[in-house]
């Protein structure tokens, strides 16, 4: 019995000429196999399938082995956050800009298909948070993100003022444009270009980067993987703060409120082809240096 009988695809939206030509490609090749392909909303629209044949999220999830992105970063990240309570594997074709995630090339869709259909790839499981918003002893729903839940400051020129807890131990005030929590995985996006560090996506770790802080000896932190994290703006900032997870944004803060973000209960299964090398797209996507590393003879 094959790895993968039935197969779902997440479309890319905003890009409808590149993302058509490939999904028919992939659907054509998938059901060569005799596979069940079953098709997200978009993915639906794109190659012209009869109405009705769209499938909701938590359909695909439920229902399939594999589920195929088309498109970027960003599209996985959303299928991630639908994906992540059904376990299903998550594999990328990279239609984006950077591909972290995403690291199928258009170009070898058929060749990468038969392969993991054999057996033949590489798989990891990653970790996620969750955000939840505690006001007036009330508790928002859990936010799921993939890359990072961010708090920071909108509508507004001016810094606001928050502080931290790592499990109810009090760290420090800051002064800043906001924080970012961030996973391993998130340690390459928004992170990153708030100067946090880059982070092994298989440590079991939780990044806090500050935003444009005031006081530049306020660096970023790296925490294990099982804290819990408690932000706390302070009043007369709450009117100018919002909650994002994964650029998305949840809401704006209501007087009272706290941002508590930990360890999500579920974890993104990703795939990728034989001989994956996180570290080979670093080089690539970050343009560090190419050249082959040098031959050392043995050390005494």
């Amino acid at each position: 019995m094959p790895l993968f009988q039935t197969v779902g695809i997440v479309a890319k939206q905003g890009d409808p000429e590149r993302v058509q030509r490939t999904l028919h490609r992939l659907v054509h090749h998938l059901r060569s196999h005799t596979l069940e392909v079953l098709l997200d909303a978009e993915g639906a629209h794109l190659i012209g399938a009869d109405v009705g044949a769209a499938v909701a999220a938590s359909e695909l999830g439920a229902r399939c082995d594999l589920i195929i992105i088309v498109g970027g970063d960003g599209t996985l990240l959303h299928a991630a956050r639908s994906m992540a309570a059904y376990e299903v594997p998550l594999v990328g074709i990279n239609l984006g800009r950077l591909g972290f995630l995403v690291d199928v090339s258009p170009d070898a869709i058929e060749t990468t298909i038969d392969q993991m259909i054999a057996g033949e790839f590489e798989s990891e499981s990653r970790s996620m948070l969750r955000a939840l918003v505690r006001a007036s002893e009330r508790t928002s729903e859990p936010y799921p993100a993939f890359n990072e839940v961010a708090i920071h400051k909108w509508n507004t020129a001016r810094m606001i003022e928050f502080e931290t807890y790592i499990d109810g131990v009090f760290v420090n005030s800051q002064r800043s444009d906001g924080l970012i929590v961030s996973t391993p995985t998130g340690s390459t996006a928004y992170a990153l270009s708030g100067g946090g560090p880059l982070v092994d996506p298989a440590l079991d770790a939780i990044l806090l980067v500050p935003i444009c802080p005031h006081d530049l000896s306020n660096r970023p932190l790296v925490v294990p993987g099982n804290r819990r994290i408690e932000i706390r703006v302070l009043g007369h900032d709450l009117g100018h703060v919002q909650v994002t997870c994964d650029g998305q944004t949840i809401r704006q803060l209501p007087p009272e409120s706290i941002v508590e973000i930990a360890r999500h209960p579920n974890q993104v299964r990703l795939l990728h082809p034989k001989g994956h090398d996180h570290y080979k797209i670093l080089r690539a996507k970050l343009h560090w240096g190419h050249n082959a590393p040098a031959t050392r003879g043995p050390t005494c």
